[in-house]
């Protein structure tokens, strides 16, 4: 499984962008795909997930309202979209993906993407 995020950049408070995740994979449907993000002197955390079909979502609390999760099957690429961003959002943001369901650990996902940079300027 390989994985390529693209889709940062800087962005004002309020702002919105649009990070991309593509997905090679030999059996993308067994999969679910995950953001997480790693802000200055953070740990990594979970930011959204879901699961290929689409059928089942998840998103950090911090999150809920203002970001969506999504799968383009014909593009093999999932989408996170982000709205009313926040300078606390800032961040490096990672793709991620596992066979089966997902879950708010980073260590039961096997493959990862490079990182890609969140600036949110106040």
């Amino acid at each position: 499984v390989q994985l390529q995020a693209s889709g940062g950049g800087l962005v004002q408070a309020g702002g919105s962008l649009r990070l991309s995740c593509e997905v090679s994979a030999r059996a993308v449907s067994s999969l679910s795909v995950a953001w997480f993000r790693r802000g200055p002197g953070k740990e990594r955390e979970l930011v959204a997930a879901i699961t290929w079909s689409g059928r089942s979502k998840g998103y950090a609390d911090s999150v809920k309202g203002r970001f969506t999760i999504a799968i383009d099957n014909a593009e093999n690429t999932m989408y996170l979209q982000m709205n009313r961003l926040e300078p606390e959002d800032t961040a490096v943001y990672y793709c991620a993906a596992r066979e089966g369901t997902f879950y708010r650990s980073q260590t039961l996902y096997p493959w990862w993407g490079q990182g890609t940079q969140v600036t949110v300027s106040s």
